[in-house]
């Protein structure tokens, strides 16, 4: 095993860590916001330290308001939950309609979700009006997200990414949780002359098309798939969208078809656990009718795919501490030498980390180690393992006049968006939306677990 795995480590052990994270972010959270004023566009990613936008796209428009909540709940400042329910309001709406994306489980779960989940378990005042508005929200983009689908002629299909119907992203694997929120609310999705989808049947074939297509198990899918190479994913599967037929891996993230990219890496490794996790959860019969499988088969296809995904990331995809690096293939990656015997290095010359991978998959190790039980120990210690690491520095951010709160985040290297500081080669020292988003709600994670308790977004 490559990470060195802390054996002894518990949640307790990082709640110090995290008051001290906590208060950090809440400060660079509050002021963000104060100081965002570009109409139409969300902070997608820092520059020199401050938040910046990038025209073309809003999936991180909920992450600017998740944190509020998230640094609300963890440290209780008013101010930040009255900034994101104004904002949730004046905001979100165009994002529950918006049929050209495949990030409904990004943008409306770290909103309208959070906001559900906090009223659910007391944490801001019930009201029942309020919280309709929430409920009919979620099932809207559930809904919403599911029609934006693709069929195969086995009988699964997709949801397809912004790319078109032919592209199936591994990302969307993080987005399915508004799917079965919208299920477990009594949503359906209807279509022409009224058909009934089944939203929890949509989400499993979704997740099957994604383990069979996006990861890999050593079984000679293609020369590269290797025993060795166990839980290999890729970044987008290619289909014909006439035919149905696949046609090929590839990648818009990474570097290749054929390697890792380790962002990809870890929203499988989260997505998949999560969903093991919500499947776990439902009543058997709502299994077997329908079009949905039966529960023991989702829950074995969910669990392989989450075992395969959090033991490469493990063995395979990431340094000694538990950090990665953008992609397992960077071309440069071997001039660092034996890179996975030591700690990740995100000054180096020739290839950057990417802390919000990191950030991700602490989450989902976390998540499929609760699921396994007894079982899941060492997924459970590798989570807390990398979660430590990322409260450290150089990660955490400490100068006050920086406005993220997780360093070293990666966004898009091969179209070369991210900042490179005067005197470097490669990115390091900026922050990302989704990165400051994940280890916020790793930390929410770790602290429920510090009081004996836990916390999904599949709150009843």
């Amino acid at each position: 095993m490559h990470v060195e795995v802390n054996e002894t480590i518990t949640p307790q052990d990082l709640m110090l860590t995290i008051r001290r994270a906590v208060e950090l972010a809440s400060d660079k959270t509050l002021r963000v916001n104060l100081r965002w004023s570009v109409p139409g566009c969300a902070p997608v990613l820092t520059m020199g330290g401050q938040y910046a936008a990038r025209n073309w796209t809003q999936w991180t428009q909920g992450f600017q308001y998740g944190n509020a909540l998230l640094c609300f709940e963890l440290g209780g400042d008013d101010e930040l939950l009255a900034l994101a329910q104004r904002h949730v309001v004046a905001d979100m709406a165009e994002h529950l309609t918006h049929t050209g994306v495949h990030d409904h489980g990004f943008n409306n779960i770290s909103t309208y979700g959070n906001l559900r989940r906090l009223m659910l378990t007391g944490r801001i005042a019930r009201n029942d009006w309020e919280l309709h508005f929430y409920e009919l929200a979620l099932k809207v983009s559930g809904a919403v997200q599911a029609a934006r689908w693709t069929s195969l002629p086995n009988g699964l299909g997709y949801i397809h990414s912004f790319n078109g119907s032919h592209s199936l992203f591994i990302d969307t694997m993080r987005t399915l949780r508004v799917c079965g929120i919208a299920h477990q609310l009594g949503h359906a999705l209807l279509g022409e002359q009224d058909e009934r989808v089944n939203l929890l049947a949509r989400l499993l074939a979704h997740a099957e098309t994604s383990a069979q297509y996006n990861i890999y198990y050593g079984e000679g899918r293609d020369h590269y798939d290797v025993p060795d190479l166990r839980g290999r994913t890729a970044h987008e599967a290619i289909f014909n969208p006439a035919s149905g037929a696949f046609r090929c891996p590839s990648s818009q993230q990474g570097y290749s078809p054929f390697t890792t990219w380790t962002r990809g890496l870890a929203w499988a490794t989260l997505g998949f656990a999560e969903e093991l996790e919500f499947v776990q959860s439902l009543a058997n019969g709502e299994f077997g009718v329908d079009g949905v499988p039966d529960k023991r088969d989702a829950c074995a296809m969910l669990e392989r795919a989450a075992r395969a995904t959090c033991d490469f990331y493990m063995h395979r995809a990431s340094a000694r501490d538990g950090i990665c690096y953008w992609d397992t293939g960077a071309p440069d990656l071997p001039r660092l030498g034996d890179w996975q015997a030591r700690t990740a290095d995100p000054f180096n010359e020739y290839e950057p980390v990417d802390s919000s991978a990191s950030a991700i998959a602490a989450q989902g190790l976390l998540r499929l180690g609760h699921a396994l039980g007894e079982a899941g120990r060492n997924y459970t210690q590798a989570g807390l393992t990398v979660l430590r690491r990322l409260l450290e520095e150089p990660y955490l951010s400490t100068d006050p006049h920086h406005e993220g709160i997780l360093l070293h985040s990666v966004y898009h290297r091969p179209n070369g968006w991210d900042a490179i500081p005067a005197g470097r080669k490669v990115p390091c020292g900026e922050s990302s939306m989704w990165g400051d988003y994940h280890l916020l709600e790793a930390m929410l994670l770790a602290t429920r677990m510090a009081e004996g308790s836990y916390y999904t977004f599949f709150q009843r």
